[in-house]
């Protein structure tokens, strides 16, 4: 599968984290061509501040392989990670990481996410991990998906 198959399959799994009532975030974890992790944000539904997909995620990918160390791993996010999620894929030894939107997207949407890029962030912390944002409108339109389901007045 190519990156923006494997980044479609976090956008499907983002819908339905949306219909089960929790907020528009979703990541993949793929080792070896293999979809080793498929998650959503859990904050409202964990009462857990940090139950950020990409963190549930690792969480997720940790047990499937039986290992703390993802190297080899790639992991496709709807969303750029914000930094307390940048740092947990960076301790996680993943190689890569590819998302939709931007966190500025995320941002404009209401959220309160820290607006420090990704990229520059792992550059300037020293982190071997590569941050590339793959252009794909189907992520952005995940907030609007979001707000149209009448849950984002919770939020």
């Amino acid at each position: 599968m190519t990156d923006r198959e494997f980044l479609m399959l976090a956008v499907e799994s983002c819908r339905k984290g949306v219909d089960n009532g929790q907020t528009p975030f979703a990541a993949v974890v793929v080792k070896d061509g293999r979809v080793v992790a498929d998650t959503t944000n859990t904050v409202w539904r964990d009462t857990d501040p940090t139950a950020h997909a990409e963190v549930n995620a690792i969480r997720a990918a940790a047990r499937a392989l039986h290992t703390i160390d993802l190297s080899g791993c790639v992991m496709y996010t709807t969303t750029e990670p914000c930094p307390m999620c940048l740092s947990a894929i960076h301790w996680a030894k993943i190689d890569r990481v590819v998302y939709g939107a931007t966190i500025d997207d995320a941002a404009a949407a209401g959220f309160n996410e820290l607006r420090f890029p990704a990229r520059k962030l792992a550059q300037e912390g020293g982190s071997k991990l590569k941050v590339e944002q793959l252009n794909c409108s189907e992520a952005r339109e995940l907030f609007g998906y979001w707000k149209k389901s009448g849950k984002s007045g919770t939020y």
